[in-house]
């Protein structure tokens, strides 16, 4: 029985993770930018020298969906979008380069450009600073563009260009905290072909209607994987009876 038990009790281990991955997908369905996560469960038999009747499953989260999201106007000169595979570098809060999609982008009290997740944007030297009390813009090349407002009739001053990077033939995968790096380390060239879309953000490429039945069903999967391990007590407690009824 140990052996029925043990691989129920390892797929209840994986249902919770997944149930943890989905509502993880579930709460940023509304995050701008978001990149869906995607579990990969595997079976691991244990090796030995009798017979292999004991597997494990091995459930992790092995990377994210980098399906485009819907795209919406917003009208804010600060607000930027990508298409196909850009994104855009920021600096980690460990201080690495990583890179995101989320481009909801504001001037801190330092004059720092930063994202919704309060990370710096990085330009081609490092963290972009634009004059605090200008008024920005941002150009579909990256650069950003501020005008001083006591003398509007004056040309903008490029103040940056925000770096962003293809993530095409290279490997990078999800952080903890949302942002992607290079596995392995080292950073993505800059793109200089590379466009964005201003005043417009890109929503998260969650289907709220797809995690609500992925998330029933896992239920129901842990509560038959639950069922298992019941019964299996049942089979062993009705063997005991028998072999005490036997002796």
């Amino acid at each position: 029985m140990d052996r029925l038990i043990y691989t129920a009790y390892s797929g209840m281990s994986a249902s919770m993770v997944q149930q943890r991955v989905i509502a993880n997908n579930m709460a940023n369905s509304q995050t701008t930018g978001f990149r869906a996560e995607m579990l990969a469960a595997t079976p691991v038999s244990l090796k030995g020298s009798g017979l292999e009747a004991r597997a494990m499953t091995d459930a992790e989260v092995r990377g994210a969906s980098m399906k485009q999201g819907e795209m919406t106007q917003t009208g804010n000169p600060l607000d930027v979008a990508f298409n196909g595979d850009t994104m855009m570098a920021v600096q980690a809060r460990d201080g690495t380069e990583a890179y995101t999609r989320r481009g909801d982008l504001t001037a801190d009290a330092n004059g720092m450009l930063v994202n919704g997740d309060n990370a710096p944007v990085l330009g081609e030297s490092g963290p972009i600073t634009v004059p605090l009390g200008s008024k920005l813009t941002i150009s579909p090349d990256g650069t950003v563009l501020a005008n001083d407002p006591a003398n509007p009739d004056q040309p903008p001053n490029a103040v940056g260009r925000i770096k962003l990077a293809s993530y095409t033939g290279s490997q990078i995968e999800k952080g903890l905290d949302g942002l992607f790096r290079v596995v392995g380390g080292g950073a993505l060239p800059a793109d200089e072909n590379a466009k964005l879309v201003s005043g417009a953000l890109e929503k998260s490429n969650v289907d709220p209607t797809s995690v609500l039945v992925e998330m029933v069903e896992a239920q129901r999967l842990f509560d038959m994987r639950t069922k298992v391990v019941s019964t299996a007590r049942e089979n062993d407690e009705k063997s005991t009876s028998l072999m005490s009824l036997s002796s």
